[in-house]
């Protein structure tokens, strides 16, 4: 097992390093220095503004400076935007606030969707499952922004105005949190987390009803229909463990996704997440944190990978002898 892993970490090392040198030429194509700078910079200050930050260096030395940062998570490089701090320091405390949306997201959207297509495909063709799938497609079709306004709507001010119970903000405000952090979480977190899940249902569903109606075929179900096993037994035992391999892919696939697709949610709610973080810091040309965050995007994807690949090899033993 643990040569496997080494294998398939192995393997990925020499993508991420192509990856990151991808990201760094593309940022250099158009000279960051001309872009942070006004038009009216004289030589001196654009070379001075490269030596601070490193630039006038060669690329790979750069691209080498870059890996050592990553290595070993040191990321102190001053910010072109928030010039008193560091890269660390701007990116530091937008993790947390993106992992409050993103892993709760992640674990209710799969298991609800994974529920209600067991209950689509034991009910095919009936009129549960059309139903399911109708809600599914219009789930689909419906702008993410859409489902934003009307979260925002719906589960702050309609239910204030109604209920008068002040569950929900649609704005973060670091200093009215309370340090109760199930609290703080429910008021400032919970609403982007519904409306993240209602917004992944929608393909997840359809996805999941289709790999296991897939399953629903094969000589291992019916030969446990034949011994007598309740349909539920056959459907959350025997079939959703035959199913795990593809269901792991599109799990692991949608996670780095789910950091970037938090964007919108951080915008909206005002929540200081990475995707908000990145968007302020790519409008404001700080070139350094910018590609900081590309590059751990793409480790966080690379393991994403390497995770999945081992999940592979623990769900089917087959997968190491390959």
């Amino acid at each position: 097992m643990w040569s496997y892993v080494v294998r398939r970490v192995l393997y990925n090392i020499p993508i991420y390093l192509v990856i990151v040198m991808v990201v760094m030429a593309m940022l250099r194509i158009n000279d960051p220095v001309s872009a942070y700078l006004s038009k009216n910079a004289t030589e001196a200050e654009r070379a001075l503004k490269e030596a601070e930050f490193g630039l006038d260096q060669p690329f790979f030395v750069q691209y080498f400076q870059m890996l050592k940062s990553i290595v070993t998570l040191d990321f102190s490089s001053k910010s072109w935007y928030q010039e008193t701090n560091t890269v660390g320091q701007v990116i530091g405390p937008s993790i947390l606030p993106s992992l409050k949306i993103t892993l709760p997201a992640l674990l209710f959207s799969t298991l609800i969707s994974i529920v209600v297509a067991l209950i689509a495909a034991a009910n095919r063709g009936r009129v549960i499952d059309r139903g399911l799938m109708f809600i599914a497609v219009v789930g689909m079709s419906v702008s993410f922004l859409v489902f934003i306004i009307l979260g925002q709507y719906f589960g702050a001010f309609w239910l204030t105005e109604k209920t008068g119970v002040d569950l929900f903000a649609v704005r973060y405000d670091a200093d009215r949190l309370t340090g109760n952090f199930a609290a703080d979480w429910v008021k400032y977190f919970l609403l982007p987390v519904m409306i993240s899940v209602v917004v992944s249902m929608g393909y997840d569903t359809r996805f999941y009803r289709t790999v296991i109606v897939e399953q629903t075929n094969a000589d291992y179900i019916r030969t446990a229909k034949a011994k007598g096993c309740s349909q539920a037994r056959v459907m959350f035992i025997h079939l959703l463990r035959n199913a795990m391999i593809p269901i792991i892919t599109r799990v692991m696939i949608t996670m780095p996704f789910l950091i970037v697709g938090s964007l919108l949610l951080e915008v909206y709610f005002s929540i200081p997440g990475m995707g908000a973080t990145l968007l302020t810091h790519m409008q404001n040309k700080d070139f350094a944190v910018t590609q900081t965050i590309v590059a751990i995007l793409a480790a966080i994807f690379i393991l994403s990978n390497i995770l999945t690949d081992v999940l592979y090899a623990i769900v089917d033993p087959r997968v190491r002898l390959s």
